[in-house]
Formats: structure tokens, sequence, C-alpha cells
């Protein structure tokens, strides 16, 4: 098991190191933040002195060299526009942007996985029937559409719920989170719930492909024959196996939930990274956007190296057949 663990790390070091070069030189290729930070009027000296003050007047592989060297302190850069360092400003909105995600996820699993093995178990009933033409409609429905609904219906027609912000706060270890307050959660649950719509929909289709393939199994027959109950079966038999590729695909999904709800958060007006990030591109602010990327791409491997510790533990398989290769 430590030799899987160590040799996924190695494989984790060396996509952050190549994906960190793919962004720097990405990022750096595109447009002239002097352009939008020197007034137009500015003669050359001033627009020397400015390149000179942000590092842009040295050779690009020199940039990359002090970046490296910075990064590895965990110094992403000070932003253009704030003159703040920009991991700094990211990790202020990350509470709230990872607050919403986990909160979609949950929803999806909660909703997703009783659903979806529901479905699997009684293919031909109505409720059934209904779940699977829902999974439908959150595959197609448009975010930003939804949202805007939402809105309309559960804020403005109704007045149950607040349509934008995030309400109170309390701090929890010094991170504020709003999950904990009566207000903070009134404003959490719309957003939460378009943000998990899409996943709520992966879910149940991957539940029910899992239930229908497994429940046809010899084991599960020679379960039943022996007389375990129904509720055992599927608690123990069905949906320890069902749960392999759920877990695989909700870790990468997770993933997409923090680093891509930026539609959400800009519906509902939600404080996360969405808007930042949004601005920085705009702005052509260059450090808040490499920073922004590495933060996802250090996630993102991250996760997927949980969710390989995980995977090799509900199925011991996959760590022996790696450690053959």
């Amino acid at each position: 098991m430590s030799v899987f663990i160590i040799r996924r790390l190695m494989q984790s070091v060396l996509v952050i190191a190549i994906m960190g070069a793919l962004v720097f030189f990405a990022v750096n290729v595109v447009g002239d933040p002097v352009d939008m930070l020197v007034n137009p009027e500015a003669d050359q000296a001033e627009v020397e002195r400015v390149l000179h003050a942000l590092g842009l007047d040295r050779p690009l592989h020199e940039q990359f060299w002090f970046f490296v060297k910075n990064a590895l302190r965990g110094d992403m850069g000070d932003s253009f526009i704030f003159g703040e360092p920009a991991l700094k400003l990211i990790v202020q909105r990350i509470p709230a942007t990872f607050e919403l995600a986990v909160a979609a996820l949950i929803m999806a699993v909660v909703v997703g996985i009783p659903c979806g093995v529901y479905a699997g178990l009684k293919p031909e009933a109505r409720t059934s029937k209904a779940i699977m033409a829902g999974s439908i409609l959150g595959f197609s429905l448009p975010t930003f559409w939804v949202g805007l609904m939402m809105i309309m219906v559960f804020a403005v027609m109704l007045g149950w719920l607040p349509s934008t912000g995030r309400g109170d706060t309390v701090q929890v270890m010094g991170i504020e989170v709003s999950f904990l307050t009566l207000d903070g959660l009134s404003h959490l649950v719309m957003p939460a719930l378009n943000l998990a719509l899409f996943k709520m929909s992966l879910v149940v289709r991957l539940a029910r492909a899992g239930t229908r393939e497994i429940v046809h199994q010899d084991y599960i027959k020679f379960a039943r024959a022996k007389g375990v109950s129904e509720g055992r079966i599927i608690l123990v038999h069905l949906m320890k196996n069902i749960l392999i590729p759920v877990v695989t695909v909700l870790g990468l999904e997770f993933g997409n939930l923090i680093a891509f709800s930026v539609v959400t958060e800009t519906v509902f007006a939600w404080p996360g990274m969405g808007k930042l990030i949004i601005d920085a591109i705009n702005n052509l602010d260059r450090p808040i956007v490499v920073a922004y990327l590495m933060i996802t791409v250090i996630l993102f491997v991250t996760i997927n190296l949980v969710v390989d510790i995980i995977y090799s533990l509900l199925d011991p398989r996959v760590r022996l057949g790696d450690l053959k290769r």
C-alpha cells in the first residue's frame, strides 16, 4: 500500500510541475497588462517604469525562473490591480466557494444515490421513470437559466428565500462559514441546489446503471437464496460495489464544482472565487489568474490522489495491478 501511495505522490508532483510551466507561459503570452494599468496618454518613460515595477521588462524565461522560486515559498506575486498578494486574495474567497461546492456535493449524494438505486431496483415503476426523466432535465437545462428561474420563483414570487449574497456568517477556527446560521443557510440553499443539479443527475444515472448491473450477479442471487434480508443485500452487497465508480466520478466532479462554479456565483452574487477570477481576466491581472489556475491544478491533483487511495481501499485489485506493472 505504501509503495502505491508513494508512486501516486511522485506522479502528482510531476503533473503539478508540468502544469505550472504550461499555466505560466500560457497566461504570460496573452495581452499586455500595461495597457490596462497605464494612462493611454502616458509617455514612454512612464510605461517603462511600470514594466520595471511589475517585472515585465525581463525576458520570459527569467520571469518564469523568478515565478518558480517564489512559488516554492508560497508567493504567487502581487496583484497588478489590488497591490496585494494574489494568493491572499484568492484564499480569502476560497471558504465561500468551498462551502458552496461541499453543500452541492452533499445534495447530489444524498438525493442521487437513493434515487438511482431505487430506479435500478424497480426500473418499470412510474416513480423510476420520473426520476430518469428528471435526470435528463438536470443534464439539459442551462445552469444560469435554472438559477434565474429559482430566483424568480422562490425569491421574487414566493419570497421564501433570499436571492443573492452569503448572509450572516460565523467564524470556525478563523474561517467564515454561513451554514451554521439560519440566515446563512437560507442564502446557501438556492445556489447550492443550482450547482448540484447536474451532479445529482450524474449520480442518479451512475447509481442506476451500477444497480442494474450488480443486481443480477450470482452473489446477489446467492445471498437472497440464503435468506439474507433485502435491506442488508442493498446496504452491504450492492452499495459497496456501486460506490466504486460513483466515488471515482464524484472526486473529479468535486474539483469541477470548486473550479467552475463561476456561473452560479455570478447569478447569485455569491462572494467566492468566481467573481474575482472574472475581474482578473478582464483586467489582465496575471498573478491572480496564475494563482487561481495553480490552485485549481493542485486541487484536482490532490482530489485524484485521494480518489485513487479510496478506490484502492474499496477494490484492492487496483493497487495490486498497479504494483505488478
